[in-house]
């Protein structure tokens, strides 16, 4: 699994201009993205790290502070550009490998106490975010 994580003032997802999915901050974007090798041993870890990854204000988690999480689900975290012009899927978990897995890490978050709030899977979403700092990572495991 693969996330870019964005520490946010605010942030929203909206399908067909309604919005699904909000969080008021401070807090954190997640771009989530499964590889097709990912499995249910990952969901724990991932859960763990954004919960308590240190990145807010005064280097304080979400855990701590009781901060919100948005999480969207992104294939094209795993495009390929190392050759030609256009991006290979072929290492992004096919849809219905995917879903339960980011499913599994939202749940994993709320049974560790986290507000979180979430995109439509597989839907075209417009994200909004203002974005704190800037301050975005990388998380992988």
């Amino acid at each position: 699994m693969r996330a870019v994580v964005a520490r946010v003032a605010r942030a929203a997802v909206r399908v067909d201009g309604d919005v699904v999915g909000e969080i008021a901050g401070p807090g954190l974007l997640v771009l989530l993205g499964v590889h097709r090798d990912d499995t249910l041993d990952s969901v724990p870890v991932m859960a763990r790290k954004l919960h308590e990854l240190r990145i807010l204000d005064g280097e304080r988690s979400c855990a701590e502070v009781g901060a919100p999480l948005l999480v969207v689900s992104q294939f094209t975290l795993y495009g390929d550009t190392r050759k030609g012009r256009r991006p290979s899927w072929s290492a992004a978990a096919r849809p219905d490998h995917a879903e339960p897995l980011v499913d599994a890490v939202v749940d994993a978050l709320r049974e560790r106490g986290a507000t979180v709030g979430t995109g439509v899977f597989g839907a075209d979403m417009a994200v909004e975010s203002v974005n704190d700092g800037p301050f975005t990572v990388l998380l992988e495991v």
